[in-house]
């Protein structure tokens, strides 16, 4: 995957972290201390307001979100700012007696399009087919001009970023895994949702990138041509939400919620589960429960779950790669800006969170060495 040589290498592990003898995919890694809060110049502690603010370049951008609102959804009354990215905009706002959400893409890339696009498809087959797990009811939507207005549900996220920082409580995860499994095991018609993931594709591309070695490559394709010649559930693939995070997971009374449906779709089993581990480094706990629970069908199970997760875990390193050298050409230069007593300089977050997926990613390399090796 990364040689050596990388640029962007891990510095060498803490001395207080101590790794048990076989650790890796199918056994759970040893717990990390917990990180403190990442510490950002100029933000305090004070929240961020969610207010719609109308004024400025960013107020003339929300006005065109919320014109493209009200050409669906004429009686959509904007509230509040819910989420804002560089990428798009979630408002919150009532129909009637109705809360709902409008997502409103604001990068049209392409490939952002066709993301966004797809995501209101699922929306809309969940209105003739209904999954087995609690969805946002769909309220209307643009695939033209990439909006969207659905429920807003009950819950609170189960993790509020993509990898938290310390062990979600059990129970939250319990729950996370009851709802995916049950999606998992879901069959809608055929025709209804394509294969968002072209693992042969995905595999050489990173290849080319040199992000896989020749070794990865050729030990992948060989546990895909086995999975392609596999019979049964493993051999016609698994619907997956296709962004199992916990922050995708609303936990209510009325049991979990799963939002953020771009990209659903058939994959190779185990892609949720994969999902869920790379994200909870800080989770033994649950990382031993997932590698059972996607060991559990066989060995084809086994093989599908070592492929997706080098896929992910890969992402991920890709992702916050990018995000270090972001932060590293917009922070300020070093002892410029004074950083409170125990918190972490602009990055440094970034820096730990990349050594972990290395770390996991060589865990998950031998442990893909190893099904090879059984076949």
């Amino acid at each position: 995957m990364y040689t050596a040589s990388s640029s962007v290498s891990a510095p060498p592990r803490p001395q207080h972290r101590i790794v048990p003898a076989g650790g890796g995919p199918y056994l759970a890694p040893a717990p990390q201390a917990v990180r403190p809060r990442r510490w950002v110049a100029g933000t305090g502690t004070q929240p961020i307001s969610g207010r719609i603010d109308l004024s400025g370049p960013q107020g003339a951008q929300l006005k065109i979100a919320i014109a493209s609102v009200h050409r669906i959804c004429p009686e959509f009354n904007p509230v509040q700012v819910l989420r804002r990215s560089g990428r798009s905009v979630l408002i919150v706002g009532t129909t009637g007696r109705t809360t709902a959400v409008a997502k409103c893409l604001l990068d049209h890339s392409p490939a952002w399009v066709e993301r966004f696009q797809h995501e209101i498809a699922s929306y809309r087959s969940f209105v003739r087919h209904r999954p087995p797990v609690r969805a946002p009811r769909l309220i209307a939507a643009d695939p033209e001009n990439c909006t969207l207005v659905i429920e807003r549900m009950p819950g609170r996220a189960a993790a509020l970023s993509r990898h938290p920082v310390e062990a979600p409580p059990r129970a939250d995860v319990r729950a996370a895994l009851g709802a995916i499994a049950r999606l998992n095991a879901w069959r809608p018609p055929a025709g209804t949702f394509d294969a968002p993931l072209d693992y042969a594709a995905r595999i050489a591309r990173y290849h080319e990138l040199g992000l896989f070695t020749d070794r990865d490559r050729d030990d992948l394709q060989k546990l895909l041509h086995g999975l392609a010649h596999a019979g049964g559930r493993q051999g016609m693939g698994q619907f997956c939400h296709g962004d199992a995070l916990l922050s995708n997971v609303l936990l209510s009374p009325a049991g979990p919620v799963l939002v953020d449906w771009e990209h659903a779709g058939w994959y190779l089993p185990g892609y949720d589960l994969a999902t869920l581990w790379a994200v909870l480094g800080d989770a033994p706990l649950a990382r031993r429960q997932i590698s059972q629970l996607a060991q559990q069908a066989g060995a084809a199970s086994r093989d599908a779950f070592l492929v997706n997760l080098m896929i992910v875990l890969t992402r991920e390193i890709r992702t916050y790669e990018t995000a270090v050298q972001r932060t590293m050409k917009e922070a300020p230069p070093a002892g410029s800006v004074p950083v409170p007593t125990g918190a972490l300089a602009p990055g440094e977050e970034q820096r730990l969170l990349l050594r972990r997926l290395h770390d996991d990613c060589a865990m998950a390399r031998r442990a893909v060495r190893a099904a090879v090796g059984t076949r």
